[in-house]
């Protein structure tokens, strides 16, 4: 079984190791799986419970501009790639932002059930690509869970990050810093979240990566990945 273990971790170094590192495989997976669990799980939760629209006379001012909605939606590859380049950065730095990263999703869910939030949209008419797109995320994505942002805050995260490597050439981290304030912008642009949803989704990214640089609460969250990375791809995958 451990020999088993062993090929099956020097299989995957081999072959994609260079692209994500053993050590932090499952835990990137996991931050994704939490992130969806979380989300989905409280709208199905708080389903039937009185929302909350925060909407304020700020927001009311703020014009539905439908083309935002590209950035809305192409930042879900910015999160990919800048979290992949982020676990590359080795395995303290990892663990510390992947335990950022959770607690910012529980803390996120903890407001998403005390305090359901929701807005009124505007009526999306006309042709085109971007009135389509609109439609359709409108369509798959209930006005729901806005309080805080968790398009800001994974965004924000995305430059967080990076923003202290010496791996990562500055152009790269100024471009994240610029589209992360971008997707805050389309946020508001498209109405899908108020301004203070923007604003609470960075302080909690903010807060949280603060959190974990600055104590080891991240090493219980690395030893729980380490077992289970031990578990699927033997000792050899934990280098």
């Amino acid at each position: 079984m451990n020999n088993d273990l062993t090929k099956c971790g020097a299989w995957y170094k081999k072959y994609f190791g260079r692209i994500i590192p053993s050590f932090g495989v499952i835990s990137l997976i996991s931050c994704f799986l939490v992130n969806s669990l979380i989300y989905s799980g409280t709208q199905f939760l708080m389903a039937d419970a009185k929302h909350y629209d925060f909407t304020t006379w700020i927001d009311n001012r703020i014009p539905f501009v439908k083309w935002w909605i590209i950035i809305y939606v192409v930042c879900f590859g910015f999160w990919a790639v800048n979290y992949v380049l982020i676990v590359r950065e080795g395995r303290e730095k990892w663990f510390r932002f992947a335990t950022a990263d959770m607690l910012s999703r529980v803390i996120c869910g903890i407001f998403f059930v005390i305090m359901p939030t929701t807005n009124c949209r505007p009526e999306v008419t006309g042709t085109g690509f971007t009135t389509m797109l609109v439609q359709f995320i409108y369509k798959m994505d209930a006005p729901t869970n806005l309080f805080p942002s968790i398009h800001c805050l994974v965004s924000w995260f995305c430059f967080v990050g990076i923003r202290k490597s010496h791996k990562i050439p500055f152009w790269y981290k100024a471009f994240s810093c610029v589209f992360a304030l971008m997707v805050c912008a389309s946020t508001q642009f498209t109405k899908q979240h108020y301004l203070i949803d923007l604003v609470a989704g960075i302080a909690i990214a903010e807060l949280c990566y603060a959190l974990t640089t600055h104590t080891n609460i991240y090493r219980k969250v690395e030893g729980f990945f380490d077992r289970i990375t031990a578990f699927v791809f033997g000792k050899e995958g934990l280098n």
